[in-house]
C-alpha cells in the first residue's frame, strides 16, 4: 500500500453526545503510513441538537429522513467554519455521522448526516456510511477503527477507546481482532443527568460513592459479556440493560457512578486477561503489556485508577497527549475515508465477522 499525500477532514459524533469532533489530517507514505494533525476542534452540541439526536431513535421514517438532511447541512456548515477559521484546505471529508440504530442481527446500522448535503455545502468530496456494507456482509459493523490501530499504532499490544462504549483492538495469531467491551460514558453521563450535570469531572463523584454489590453482580451477569468476539453494542442494548437501574431513585448517584466504574474496569481487565490466556496458549506470553487509552473516559482519573489497580501483572495503561485522546476516532475515520478514496480495504473481516475484508463507504463527489 503506497498512496499520494492527502489532506482529509474527519468528523466523529459519538454515542455519549459530547459534541462533534473535527480534525484535519495529512496522510503521507514513507516506508509506512504516517499522519500529521494540522488542526482539531470539538464543537459542543447545543441543547437543541442534543435533544434532536437523542430522540432520533423514536422518530418515524419521514421525520428521521428530514433530520438526516438537516444534520448533513449542519455538518457542512461546521466544516466550512472550521476551514475558514483555521485557514485550511482539504481533498476529502470522511464523516462517521451520528448513530441512530445499530442492529447487526437485523443487518441495520444507520448513521445520519446526509452525505450529499454535506458535499453540497462544502464542495469537497465526502465519504460516509462506513458501517452498513459490513452488516450486509454478515459483520457487526463495529468497531471500525482497528484498521487504523493496525496501521498507525501497532507498537501497542492493545488499543482501548473509552467513548460512549469501551472498545478494544489487539493482534491475535497475526490477525487484528476487536470488539466492544462495555458501556462507558453513555452509562456514566446518563447517571449524571439525574443531578443535571453533563459528566462526572475526573470521576470525583464516583470516588466518593459506595459499590452496590447486588447491582454490580447483576450487571456483570449480562449475557453479552460471555459472548465471543466479534461483538458490538448499541444504545438499544444499553437502554434495555441499564436504564431502569440508573433511574431507580433508591440508588444514590455517587453509588451508581462508583458501581459503574467498577463494572467498566472489571469487564475491560477481565477481557484483556482472557485474551492474554489465549495468546499464551500459542505464543510466548508478553512480560510487558502496553495498552493505549484514548476517548473522553481517559480523563476520568478515578476510572483510570481502578483500571490500573485491578489490572493483571505487567499491564500498563498508556495515556498519550490530549490531542490523540480527544481525536483518535476522528483521525481514524479520516484514515478510513483515505483508504476508501484509494479503493483500498478499510474493514477487516477478522474484526467485524464479515464474510470478507472489504472497502466500505459511500462517496459523494462531482
Amino acid at each position: 500500500m503506497k498512496f499520494p499525500s492527502l489532506t482529509v477532514i474527519g468528523l466523529m459524533s459519538g454515542t455519549s453526545m459530547d459534541g462533534l469532533d473535527i480534525v484535519c489530517v495529512e496522510f503521507t507514505y514513507t516506508n509506512r503510513l504516517n499522519y500529521r494533525v494540522i488542526a482539531s476542534q470539538t464543537l459542543a452540541y447545543t441543547s437543541e441538537w442534543k435533544s434532536k439526536l437523542s430522540n432520533a431513535f423514536h422518530l418515524n421514517e419521514s421525520l428521521l429522513t428530514l433530520l438526516d438532511l438537516e444534520y448533513g447541512i449542519w455538518l457542512g456548515t461546521m466544516v466550512n467554519e472550521f476551514i475558514k477559521t483555521k485557514n485550511l484546505s482539504a481533498h476529502l471529508i470522511a464523516s462517521h455521522g451520528h448513530t441512530v440504530f445499530h442492529q447487526p442481527k437485523n443487518k441495520i446500522s444507520l448513521q445520519i448526516g446526509n452525505g450529499q448535503k454535506l458535499f453540497d455545502q462544502t464542495k469537497i468530496p465526502v465519504v460516509n456510511n462506513f458501517r452498513q456494507q459490513d452488516v450486509m456482509l454478515g459483520g457487526q459493523g463495529a468497531p471500525l477503527v482497528p484498521m487504523g490501530d493496525e496501521l498507525l499504532f501497532s507498537e501497542f499490544n492493545y488499543c482501548l477507546n473509552l467513548g460512549g462504549f469501551s472498545n478494544i483492538s489487539w493482534n491475535h495469531s497475526k490477525q487484528r481482532r476487536a470488539c466492544d467491551l462495555s458501556p462507558c460514558n453513555i452509562l456514566l453521563n446518563a447517571i449524571c443527568q439525574r443531578i443535571q450535570i453533563n459528566f462526572d469531572d475526573q470521576g470525583l463523584l464516583a470516588s466518593k460513592g459506595n459499590i452496590l454489590n447486588e447491582l454490580l453482580t447483576k450487571w456483570n451477569a449480562i449475557p453479552f459479556y460471555t459472548q465471543a468476539p466479534p461483538k458490538s453494542l448499541g444504545r438499544e442494548w444499553f437502554e434495555l440493560n441499564f436504564l431502569s437501574d440508573i433511574q431507580n431513585t433508591n440508588y444514590k448517584v455517587e453509588d451508581l457512578l462508583a458501581t459503574s466504574v467498577q463494572h467498566i474496569s472489571f469487564q475491560i481487565n477481565q477481557f484483556i486477561h482472557n485474551t492474554q490466556l489465549e495468546n499464551s496458549a500459542t505464543n510466548t506470553p508478553s512480560k510487558e503489556i502496553s495498552c493505549l487509552v484514548t476517548g473522553g473516559g481517559a480523563y476520568n482519573q478515578y476510572l483510570m485508577k481502578q483500571l490500573q489497580e485491578n489490572s493483571l501483572n505487567g499491564l500498563n495503561y498508556v495515556l498519550p497527549k490530549n490531542e490523540l485522546i480527544d481525536f483518535k476516532e476522528a483521525i481514524l475515520f479520516a484514515l478510513l475515508g483515505y483508504l476508501r478514496w484509494n479503493n483500498e480495504i478499510n474493514v477487516l473481516a477478522s474484526v467485524t465477522g464479515a464474510t470478507k475484508d472489504h472497502c466500505s463507504g459511500d462517496v459523494y463527489t462531482n
